[in-house]
């Protein structure tokens, strides 16, 4: 029963926690933007434009909803739904930080500590494609339905390389599981002979793999330089062309949140999780709590690295043409995918003998 209430608490938190890292990324997106382009930025909600987010969610909820006539009502409202829903179900088995202890028993940061964790984020990233589709598709708008082909083209092109990529870094921890791929990234020896607390990570093993997982990732979000499904000065506003009120608000939030879970799931994969140098030593001389709370402050502040890293992008590159993207995806990242995995593949069979 004990494990049941944390449980809940803990996706309550993680839930709350998420909405409101998506509506201060909105704030973010314009103090960054404002900053690289010499401008102050929202400076009038608050002090410093601090209440900007909330000014902005009291206008989605407030302004008037309008339902295209020759739309299908049911899916164009299940639309924007099915986006939001996914994106904050790929949180449930991220690893948060390390374990909790209350009257002597351990509860895992974690919601869902499944073996198959990585598989389970790619089926719910996989079905967030179908919340464009549908949405572009039931608003019977030809420039929203173009958006949306798009998306869906782009989106499964794109999963193939990420997919490839994975493939690596699950040879090298020898599991699918987050929470195990987290922990091969602590204490051990770099590169076989360097001894090092909190800090071996992926990253100093996968640098390729990286880069392909984090360009995908940019793709996955939709973020630019690969927002052409949504794309203005083609497409008006792509899948979204039609939605008002706070059904657009779903899908504007659930970009941020994507961003936020695509930063905390990079971090795991490649830059140690919850690690950070002193960990181990940490946990010998604090309260297990407040080595939890450590552990998770490390997590998010690589996450939000990395939220602010899509934003730089963002107001750094310009988007690619159409054939771009995909020649990108199919004759680049994808090759090379597979390079990574055959150099893996090659440097564990030696090293292994």
């Amino acid at each position: 029963m004990a494990i049941l209430i944390f449980k809940i608490a803990l996706i309550l938190i993680l839930f709350l926690i998420s909405l409101g890292v998506a509506a201060y990324a909105t704030y973010g997106e314009r103090k960054v933007a404002a900053f690289m382009q010499d401008r102050i930025g929202p400076d009038r909600a608050g002090p410093f434009g601090l209440l900007q987010p909330i000014a902005d969610g009291t206008k989605m909820f407030m302004k008037e909803e309008i339902i295209p006539n020759v739309s299908d009502k049911l899916l164009f409202i299940l639309g924007p739904c099915i986006f939001m829903v996914t994106s904050l179900m790929t949180s449930a088995v991220i690893p948060w930080g390390t374990a909790m202890e209350f009257g002597g028993v351990k509860y895992a940061m974690q919601v869902a500590d499944i073996n198959i964790g990585i598989l389970y984020v790619f089926g719910v990233v996989s079905l967030g494609v179908y919340g464009i589709m549908i949405g572009g598709w039931a608003s019977n708008n030809k420039f929203a339905l173009l958006g949306a082909v798009r998306a869906s083209s782009q989106m499964i092109s794109y999963e193939l390389a990420m997919g490839m990529s994975l493939i690596a870094v699950i040879m090298m921890s020898g599991s699918l599981s987050l929470t195990d791929i987290v922990t091969s990234q602590g204490d051990g020896k770099l590169w076989g002979f360097i001894p090092v607390s909190g800090l071996n990570w992926n990253i100093f093993y996968q640098p390729m793999g990286f880069i392909i997982f984090l360009i995908c990732a940019f793709a996955e979000c939709n973020r630019t330089p690969f927002d052409l499904p949504e794309c203005d000065t083609e497409l008006i506003g792509g899948f979204h062309t039609e939605y008002s009120s706070m059904k657009l608000g779903l899908y504007l939030f659930a970009e941020y949140i994507n961003m936020f879970i695509s930063g905390a799931i990079i971090s795991c994969l490649y830059f140690g999780g919850y690690n950070f140098p002193g960990l181990t030593y940490l946990s010998t001389v604090l309260n297990p709590n407040i080595v939890a709370l450590l552990s998770f402050g490390a997590l998010f502040a690589k996450a939000i690295f990395f939220v602010f890293f899509f934003m730089w992008i963002r107001w750094t590159i310009p988007r690619f043409r159409y054939d771009q993207l995909m020649k990108l995806g199919w004759q680049i990242l994808l090759p090379l995918s597979i390079i990574n995995v055959l150099l893996t593949g090659g440097v564990l069979t030696i090293f292994n003998k």
